[in-house]
């Protein structure tokens, strides 16, 4: 099939999704009003509460939403083949992770900003609340260990991208300076910020492309990217969220529209066929596509972590409750276009059939980092050399767009886990880490810990094979508590309750599979954990269906 047709078709389709669905849940489920008051009002702090105009924040709100996840899932996903990962893409994201994303954020905004599992206490019950922060503090562990070994071993493979990569926190600094302090035009500053970001990428194509990191006090050079990154993650998530994050994260999605314009644009002029199998039900070393298409494709059709960007930074800044269709529901259906995107570089863009299959031989081969991130950059690259940009130059546009989307990953990550460590302790009544200090270091400080566990910085490895289950039960928990939002608001909770479903099965089913898989191995850390993650999955549903239930019986009383 040719790539340009279907780009077509599913972009077609996001965007008929957005004025039709879009709306009606906005109107509908959520009955959104410029009436209400949001918590950056009248909570503003000048440091995480701070009333945003909308493009800014959607800038902020989808660069953090995405980071490497609508690249790496769906650059792995296509090893079973490109029909199920396109459908996927385009179903689960017009009708469970916009829906998703855009219920979290609404419910946090009308809750002071509270993150979803805080506001849980008040929805549920103080019980599922403490339940739900502690999967929360789980999940978002492993994220930014992980996230922090992956920018840098994305150093160590795309040297040229350095440079540009840390030149993008100067640049982000004056141009929130001078938008916020000095009241500039920040359409035009923008246009100049982006500018001077494609001028450092093609100063570290052309002459920076060879820096290696060195080791520092005995530490391997991933080491010291870890460390630099989570020192780096611990100022930017405790300075004010104008100063660093919203103007960087700005320029990132300009960076981001850019390069999806150009790959589109490459995709018009070169015409590409896809050359991957429309369904491969056989992979040599894979599981199955049930259920684990579902959860190895998460950021690109739904994602647990979005959730918490939704309620834990997003809500914080939200001017206008009406914005929140755009920036919830329309930020998850441009990060669907994205990943429609990468599945066309995968499977149109690396040649013919014979190159595809060496890439995606087998499992193995397919799901490392270097190979998934590999498939997208030589593909994308082949897209805009149709345009005449350099192969050399055209990875390093892609490979600073992945680094900068994990690295927004990173600190928001870590700006999230403050705000859940912080509750904690409110919780427990350590009154160190309800500061934003305290919380931030335990933060950084326990993810440093689990990445150096092992050398290489492969300590979140540890943890690894949990994060998709886990990240994808999360999802199916966030849909369990804007159902039981609308159920006891008397609202249908139809258009919910079904996607909770699927996903809760599933991902169960997906989690149950690896729990069996880590008793044949012996891997009792692992086995345990994911034990207790199940029962508290269990329980929080069970609290959730009392709730429904009992929300149902008083409408019914009162009618």
């Amino acid at each position: 099939m040719n790539a340009l047709v279907l780009a077509i078709l599913t972009y077609a389709g996001f965007i008929l999704a957005y004025n039709t669905y879009g709306k009606f849940v906005s109107r509908k489920l959520f009955e959104l009003t410029g009436s209400n008051v949001t918590p950056a009002h009248y909570m503003k702090d000048g440091v995480d509460y701070v009333p945003t105009k909308r493009k800014i924040l959607f800038g902020h709100h989808f660069t953090s939403i995405s980071g490497t996840g609508p690249i790496v899932g769906p650059a792995i996903g296509v090893i079973w083949g490109w029909v199920p990962a396109v459908i996927w893409v385009v179903v689960g994201s017009i009708f469970i992770g916009a829906v998703h994303d855009f219920g979290a954020l609404i419910i946090s905004s009308r809750n002071k900003g509270k993150s979803l599992g805080d506001i849980t206490s008040d929805i549920v019950s103080p019980t599922s609340r403490n339940l739900f922060l502690a999967i929360i503090f789980f999940l978002l562990l492993i994220v930014i260990a992980i996230f922090a070994m992956i920018i840098g071993k994305l150093f160590i493979m795309y040297p040229a991208s350095v440079f540009p990569v840390w030149m993008e926190i100067p640049i982000a600094l004056i141009l929130g300076h001078l938008v916020y302090k000095k009241n500039k035009n920040v359409t035009i500053l923008s246009i100049i910020a982006v500018a001077i970001m494609y001028l450092t990428i093609w100063i570290g194509a052309k002459y920076i492309n060879d820096f290696q990191m060195m080791s520092i006090f005995g530490m391997e050079p991933i080491i010291v990217w870890v460390v630099i990154l989570m020192i780096y993650a611990y100022i930017a998530s405790a300075l004010p969220v104008q100063k660093l994050l919203q103007p960087r994260d700005y320029i990132n999605s300009h960076e981001l529209l850019i390069a999806m314009g150009l790959l589109i644009l490459g995709l018009v002029v070169v015409q590409p066929s896809i050359v991957a199998p429309a369904i491969r039900t056989s992979v040599k070393g894979a599981p199955s596509m049930m259920p684990f298409l579902f959860i190895t494709i998460a950021c690109g059709a739904i994602s647990g972590f979005h959730s918490l960007v939704s309620s834990g930074t997003s809500s914080k800044q939200l001017d206008n409750e009406q914005d929140a269709m755009q920036i919830g529901y329309g930020g998850m259906l441009l990060e669907g276009a994205l990943a429609i995107l990468v599945i066309l570089a995968c499977t149109a863009g690396l040649g013919d059939t014979t190159a595809w299959t060496a890439r995606y031989i087998d499992w193995s081969n397919a799901s490392s980092l270097g190979a998934k991130l590999g498939a997208f950059i030589d593909g994308g690259a082949s897209f805009m050399e149709g345009i005449g940009i350099s192969v050399a130059f055209a990875k390093t546009i892609l490979a600073v767009f992945v680094v900068s989307f994990a690295a927004t990953t990173l600190d928001t990550a870590t700006r999230i886990q403050r705000y859940v460590v912080a509750e904690i302790a409110e919780t427990m009544k350590i009154k160190p880490l309800t500061t934003k200090h305290g919380a931030t270091l335990f933060a950084v400080i326990t993810a440093v810990l689990l990445a150096i566990a092992k050398p290489g910085g492969a300590g979140a490895m540890i943890l690894w094979p949990l994060f998709g289950a886990t990240n994808q039960l999360l999802a199916g928990l966030a849909l369990m508590i804007i159902t039981v939002y609308l159920a006891k608001r008397g609202k249908s909770i139809v258009f919910t309750i079904i996607p909770m479903i699927f996903m809760m099965a599933m991902t169960g089913w997906g989690m149950l599979y690896n729990i069996k898989n880590f008793y044949n191995k012996s891997d009792w850390l692992l086995f345990i954990i994911g034990i207790i993650i199940v029962v508290l999955e269990i329980w929080m549903l069970v609290e959730s269906i009392n709730v429904i239930r009992k929300s149902k019986s008083e409408r019914a009383a009162k009618a």
